[in-house]
């Protein structure tokens, strides 16, 4: 029987990440977060669905933070595709805020913009790009 989740140290989560996840205001996880972290980073796929608000982002932000780590080199290690440049803005800010003390690089990318700057950026090196699907092609 798998153990009751309370608090995201339950989570057996990182000093980095758990620092973070309080500065953003996270006391307790949602039922999605507990839903998903656990699997994702057991390494299975997960899929959830859950109202506006309830910390989707978070759910899986948290485990791919973890498995990544600290940054190594100018790589990229980990892609997120969303649909919109809103959704590019939204995401890579929760990233910011649950990475911040880890090291790791995140960058958006979205249309509507000239590619030259964004190329340069990820040119830069970055760890999570977080993107829409047409500018990633």
């Amino acid at each position: 029987m798998a153990k009751e989740i309370h608090t995201f140290e339950d989570f057996k989560l990182n000093k980095q990440i758990l620092t973070a996840i309080a500065e953003a205001g996270f006391t307790t996880p949602t039922e999605i977060q507990k839903s998903a972290i656990a699997p994702i980073l057991a390494g299975q796929d997960v899929m959830g669905i859950a109202q506006t608000g309830t910390g989707k982002t978070a759910a899986y932000t948290i485990p791919l933070l973890r498995k990544l780590g600290y940054p190594q080199g100018d790589d990229l290690r980990a892609l997120v595709v969303v649909p919109t440049r809103e959704l590019v803005l939204q995401v890579k800010s929760h990233i910011d805020a649950l990475a911040k003390h880890t090291g790791l690089r995140c960058v958006g990318i979205y249309g509507g913009v000239g590619p030259t700057q964004q190329k340069k950026i990820l040119l830069e090196g970055l760890d999570i790009l977080v993107s829409t699907p047409q500018r990633v092609m």
